[in-house]
């Protein structure tokens, strides 16, 4: 039994809540720096209708998303009054916007791969030059200067123009999609640093890829589109009005982030259930054909360039098709002791692929207390991961034995002036260095190297084992640096090699080819970090052409995360936690079922009268840092106090500017709804919104009063005090809330009791309140 203070409302609570009820602890969501959301002290009181708290507040930045369609008379008056027309037009647009979305990703991602290869192709044929010269020292020292400069400069880039910008930016987007407001992660600048910044770090030679960042720059396009134009630089077209609110960008985000796996894996299937799979929180069948759409345009436009680009005009290594890494060539016939094989690429890459997430998490707090001192460490930290990068990708080859190019004609060895599988390095004519026929290499091509078919005694065994280690620790240093960096390529680079490793151990009882186990082995680890499992199956399906292998990459996938699954979170979820965005999970925690949504519901309580004073208004605005704001009818207006429903805080903020007042507290709706349109409480854009500084009351209009019926959602979701808090909380993340009223469950007690915010739905504020469920959390 919970004490009677702690079951009884939320008004007994005394702790001040931030606009989402922000009663948590916080970390800086560009650092990982920890951070806590101080709260000011209050007296313990009752709360009533009438009582507002007239405190100071000191709130967390990051807010939810007003994902709930809020139907008050306004928006009710607009859509009685659409048009046929209206309708046409908002349909068309939808579309319109899928369709640009598409286009522009595929456009970036094209750009992308392009400067990459030509940017990384430069720097790899001037060290080729300089080493079949025996110049060895200077081309390591143009290998290295030139890494050093391309870091340095995403890096900066990073740094002083958009520090958002640094990562993979999936759990950015991942949270986004699940109702969080973060600052600055769809912004243009962030954008910017993202296309550019991961052209540059993937050029320098990192343990990265461009394919993660892909997603968060096809959600960074889709928001820019979907931002409804510019008031400031009068640039706003009333179609686009249809879409200023948190509902229609929640699902040109998703497409954006569908498009964005497309455009870098093309795999246009796999980027729509990469969508509903992992970004996704929230989904519904028109939007599956919308990503549907919007990703089969990525591929039309990749495929457009892609035969473009096989005539020679793209510069270096400009030639590829939608098959990224074919693998079809090779028989998938396979028998009892392949299986055998497989289970054991499943359960240790599951093993090592929880490591990974756990070193990951490990690295990143570590190097949050490096980026918390400023701009120069972090730019610092980027050059000294660069020129350790460049040690060992240059160095290690060195110690591996050359090895005789095979005496197939179809073969070109050494590969000389384009990528391939046998660079000559220091060997003499006639042989290759297989080690640096990994290293010297995009990664992409060190990929494509590891996954060639008919190719067994390509790599040396004990060269496979320097790469994997090599890869394995560099990927994990690497991550959390700032620069923009995906995680994909670092797992998928990782998980082939060790796959191509475990079919040269297996050779002798196996009859799979050692480039189909290393696809085996990029899915077991890819598995065992990412957590997912269907639309990673599609992917890499789609990247290898190879349905044959379908049934084994289901098994090891399902192997790898359900043996991960046992040790940790995915890395994704692991990042989101480190940021510290409140993010909803799909599930309820065990311990919830112990507790009533009374009992973590926050407070003071602040609402307000149908007709309200204008200047108690502006104390509760300036005050509190709460979002929504409950509106109680009292006699006259009702036989009996009743709840009228929910206002914004933003919407307060509008009609406090229009200054429809009046001297007596008299209903004038009317007015309200002649002075005002939908459109006008429109959701404006990024830090553009209109704030309590901006008012302009006068002295004389503090007493005056104001009608908020017409502002107000008369229909927000309700439960009763005494639903259990598990069954809430999946009631709240399934419909997209940010607000859920409490009510009471006797009669004689004020309307509301309390409201439920994401944050009063996390961890740290449940078994903060109530230490003594932790045993029970299991």
């Amino acid at each position: 039994m919970m004490n009677e203070e702690n079951g009884s409302s939320s008004s007994s609570r005394s702790s001040l809540v931030s606009d989402d009820g922000g009663d948590i602890e916080n970390l800086d969501l560009l650092d990982g720096r920890r951070r806590t959301c101080s709260q000011p002290l209050l007296s313990k009181r009752k709360n009533t209708t009438s009582q507002i708290a007239i405190v100071g507040s000191n709130l967390c930045s990051i807010e939810s998303l007003d994902y709930e369609i809020f139907e008050n008379e306004i928006f009710k008056q607009d859509w009685r009054s659409a048009k046929k027309v209206q309708v046409f037009q908002y349909v068309v647009l939808k579309w319109a916007f899928a369709l640009l979305i598409g286009i522009v990703t595929g456009l970036v991602g094209f750009f992308n791969n392009i400067a990459v290869e030509n940017i990384a192709g430069f720097k790899l044929l001037l060290t080729t030059a300089l080493m079949s010269d025996k110049k060895y020292y200077k081309a390591f020292g143009a290998y290295a200067a030139i890494n050093v400069a391309l870091a340095a400069a995403a890096a900066a880039l990073c740094a002083f123009i958009a520090p958002a910008a640094a990562g993979s930016g999936i759990p950015e987007v991942k949270a986004y999609l699940n109702g969080v407001d973060a600052h600055s992660i769809l912004a243009p600048s962030t954008l910017f640093v993202k296309i550019f910044g991961s052209i540059l770090g993937v050029s320098a030679g990192f343990v990265v890829g461009k394919e993660g960042p892909m997603v968060h720059t096809g959600a960074c396009i889709a928001s820019f589109l979907g931002q409804g134009g510019s008031r400031k630089y009068h640039l706003t077209w009333s179609w686009l009005r249809y879409f200023k609110n948190d509902c229609d960008r929640r699902d040109l985000v998703t497409c954006g982030a569908a498009a964005g796996v497309a455009a870098a894996f093309r795999a246009p299937v796999g980027g729509v259930l990469f969508a509903l799979e992992e970004a996704a929180s929230w989904w519904r069948s028109a939007l599956l054909w919308r990503t549907f759409f919007t990703t089969a345009v990525v591929a039309i436009v990749l495929r457009g360039f892609i035969q473009y680009c096989t005539t020679g005009n793209c510069g270096l290594f400009g030639e590829g098709g939608l098959i990224m890494y074919d693998v079809s060539a090779a028989g998938a016939t396979y028998s009892g002791p392949d299986i055998l094989a497989v289970l054991f690429l499943g359960t240790v890459g599951g093993i090592l692929g929880s490591i990974y997430n756990y070193l990951v998490d490990k690295v990143i707090r570590t190097y949050s207390i490096i980026h918390e001192k400023g701009a120069a460490p972090k730019i610092l930290l980027v050059i000294t991961i660069a020129l350790l990068t460049s040690c060992l990708s240059y160095g290690l080859p060195w110690f591996a034995e050359c090895q005789r190019c095979p005496t197939d004609e179809s073969v070109s060895c050494p590969t000389v002036g384009k990528s391939g599988n046998y660079k000559s390095f220091n060997c003499p004519s006639g042989y290759y260095n297989d080690l640096a026929s990994l290293f010297l290499n995009t990664n992409d091509d060190a990929i494509r190297n590891l996954f060639s078919t008919s190719t067994k005694k390509e790599f040396h065994i004990s060269s496979l084992f320097i790469f994997f280690a090599a890869i394995y620790c560099l990927g994990i240093m690497t991550y959390g640096i700032a620069i923009p960096s995906g995680l994909f390529i670092p797992v998928i680079l990782a998980g082939a090699c060790y796959g191509r490793l475990v079919g040269r151990l297996f050779e002798s009882i196996s009859t799979l080819d050692t480039g189909l186990f290393a696809l085996l082995g990029a899915a077991s680890f890819l598995g065992g970090t990412m957590r997912m499992t269907v639309s990673l199956c599609i992917i890499l399906l789609e990247l290898t052409n190879d349905l044959l292998l379908l049934p084994l990459v289901m098994l090891v996938l399902l192997i790898s995360k359900t043996v991960a699954d046992n040790f940790n979170k995915g890395i994704y979820d692991q990042i989101v936690k480190i940021k510290g965005l409140p993010y909803l999970e799909a599930h309820a925690e065990p311990y919830m079922r112990q507790l009533v949504t009374a009992d973590v519901a926050t407070g003071p309580l602040v609402t307000f009268s149908g007709i309200e004073k204008v200047g108690r208004i502006l104390d509760a605005l300036r005050t509190t840092g709460h979002n929504g704001f409950p509106v109680i009818d009292e006699p006259p207006f009702s036989d009996a106090p009743e709840l009228c429903g929910l206002v914004l805080r933003s919407h307060l903020l509008i009609l406090l500017k229009g200054k429809v007042f009046s001297r007596e507290r008299v209903v004038c709706g009317e007015e309200i709804l002649r002075r005002f349109a939908a459109f006008d409480f429109a959701k404006a854009g990024s830090g553009k919104g209109i704030k309590v500084e901006d008012l302009d009351i006068e002295e004389e209009e503090i007493d005056m009063y104001v009608d908020l019926h017409p502002i107000t959602n008369a229909s927000p979701y309700t439960v009763v005090e005494t639903m259990s808090l598990a069954k809430a909380a999946i009631l709240f993340r399934k419909l997209g809330l940010r607000h859920l009223c409490l009510v009471p469950k006797s009669q004689g007690r004020p309307p509301i009791v309390g409201i439920l915010t994401r944050h009063d739905f996390m961890p740290e504020h449940i078994l903060g309140l109530y230490p003594h469920i932790k045993a029970h959390k299991s």
